[in-house]
């Protein structure tokens, strides 16, 4: 049993598709980010930077519990434990090392303030709109060059699919309209019919 420390963002969202994806059994335990759930002792013991998701796996190494934060190093680990949608070819696998740190370094974060300063932020700052939505239009424009001639970032499905596509569900948020985008329209359109993902996302 995987206990899934959660709440509806995309970081959220990525790793209960990898749960439901890998058929692993899950419960999920809420963290309220609107009321600073994050913030409690007992979490902060499983994510020391009171960030969701966070993962306890009963059944770890060892057969002994392991807590895992961070969504890139949760996603590798179900990738090893299972042997599903991370590849144990080198090359191949670094083809998706590469696309889920791209994600992790700049398309999650990058939309991540795109959102703060179009969506939420208290005062307008039009230098900070523009400096984000141009970031995640450049963004953009390399996932949609990086699936010309393909299904998936790293040609099969894997980990680095499931850490992309939640982030892309948003796209009316970030001042991106995907007509620009016919590729990375088609992939949300693919991936949104998997079963899996579908389940996931009614969490």
């Amino acid at each position: 049993m995987i206990d899934l420390y959660y709440w509806g963002t995309p970081n959220g969202q990525k790793i209960a598709i990898a749960l439901e994806e890998m058929g692993l059994e899950y419960q999920v335990f809420p963290i309220n980010i609107l009321e600073n759930d994050q913030f409690q002792p007992d979490f902060l013991k499983i994510s020391p930077n009171n960030k969701i998701p966070a993962i306890v796996d009963q059944d770890g190494p060892n057969h002994e519990p392991i807590s895992i934060f961070e969504s890139g190093a949760i996603l590798q680990y179900l990738g090893r434990k299972t042997g599903l949608f991370y590849p144990t070819n080198e090359q191949k696998r670094v083809e998706v090392e590469q696309w889920l740190m791209w994600q992790m370094g700049g398309f999650g974060p990058m939309l991540g303030q795109n959102h703060h300063f179009s969506q939420f932020a208290k005062e307008k700052i039009p230098y900070a709109i523009e400096r984000y939505i141009g970031e995640t239009k450049r963004l953009y424009t390399v996932l949609e060059q990086q699936l010309v001639g393909q299904d998936y970032v790293a040609g099969e499905y894997s980990i680095a699919d499931m850490a992309i596509f939640p982030w892309l569900l948003r796209h009316e948020w970030q001042s991106i309209n995907l007509d620009d985008f016919p590729n990375i329209k088609a992939y949300i359109a693919r991936i949104k019919q998997r079963p899996a993902v579908q389940k996931a996302l009614s969490i």
